[in-house]
């Protein structure tokens, strides 16, 4: 057994009690701004703002200015003057962006053989989107969303265009006023989670350690989906891509989820810890039934509505685990 650091052993403690006590209220705007000074320097330590994250969540009225801080859109270094300047130099390099988009355009229309085939995909994905509440109410602006996402595909080398984005940039458009706000958040989230959610960048990875855990944790359950066909658990590529967004009952579970995964509380690359309390949620029914590869995915896919709460305290148990016992390096680097 490796002797854990204080750090981990204090983290273990706190992971576990964290499953036990029921959530506390949401930090709310007069508890956020209580974390500033007057002149919005931060008066309390980053790490126990993003512990209390974790433990609470925010307030909707909070969301939006925190995100900006979590994701490394403002520095949390900076202050209420500096933050104003940053905002109008996103505005401006956003603005600055589309201009360009607007004089290449036609040379990518005729000489970038993908980009037509990019922006139709866009535009279908956009127009399967729900743009109005159960009352009728308009929530997204599909127009702003395509152009937001094509000019994230034109000028992103790393995150190329993939199913999923427009779902995820939906979600960002619904938090916040401005356009720059949208392009900016949407990228710096892709930064902030190490490209975790892009296919040709982080997904594999995540597949990978989602394997290596399996087998460290639960031998048992590893051996049965060996079994099944070994690309059972690649299968899974869709929750990482999504974000485990289509996982749960409402938006407010998906920014719950997202803005833990930004605190990187209680440890980094947390997603694929979520991914393996999902499957322990299959698994009894995957052992005692006689599954084919194909009904393991499906019942992997039929978890939805699921509250975010419970399933962060559930990887929070494992994340518990995990540091208490002797893990393979690779498992060690990823995690702790």
């Amino acid at each position: 057994m490796t002797t854990l650091s204080p750090e981990n052993s204090l983290s273990a403690r706190w992971s576990a009690s964290f499953i036990l006590v029921k959530r506390k209220p949401p930090i709310d705007k007069t508890e956020w701004d209580a974390f500033f000074d007057e002149n919005g320097l931060l008066a309390k330590s980053r790490d126990s703002i993003c512990v209390n994250i974790l433990e609470r969540g925010l307030h909707p009225f909070v969301r939006t200015e925190a995100w900006k801080f979590l994701t490394g859109y403002y520095s949390w270094q900076s202050s209420q003057d500096e933050r104003l300047t940053v905002d109008s130099t996103r505005r401006k390099s956003y603005e600055a962006l589309c201009e360009m988009y607007e004089k290449i355009q036609p040379l990518l229309e005729n000489l970038h053989r993908n980009f037509m085939k990019t922006r139709n995909n866009i535009a279908y994905d956009i127009q399967k989107l729900y743009d109005k509440d159960h009352l009728g109410n308009v929530l997204i602006d599909k127009k702003r969303l395509e152009k937001i996402l094509l000019l994230s595909y034109v000028c992103n080398t790393q995150a190329e265009k993939q199913q999923g984005f427009h779902e995820m940039v939906m979600l960002f458009q619904l938090m916040v006023e401005h356009d720059h706000e949208t392009f900016w958040l949407f990228q710096f989230f892709l930064q902030k989670t190490e490209h975790s959610c892009v296919i040709n960048i982080g997904v594999g990875k995540n597949l990978d350690m989602l394997n290596d855990l399996i087998d460290f944790l639960d031998p048992v359950f590893a051996e049965h989906l060996r079994g099944k066909g070994a690309g059972t658990v690649r299968s899974l590529f869709p929750w990482f891509c999504f974000c485990f967004q289509r996982a749960f009952k409402s938006f407010e579970d998906v920014w719950r989820l997202w803005e833990v995964l930004l605190t990187g509380k209680p440890c980094r690359n947390f997603q694929v810890l979520v991914a393996y309390s999902m499957l322990q949620m299959v698994r009894e029914q995957v052992l005692q039934e006689s599954m084919t590869r194909d009904d393991i995915i499906l019942a992997c896919n039929n978890l939805i509505d699921l509250d975010a709460d419970v399933l962060i305290s559930a990887a929070c148990l494992i994340y518990a685990e995990l540091i208490q016992r002797d893990a393979p390096q690779p498992l060690k680097d990823f995690f702790l």
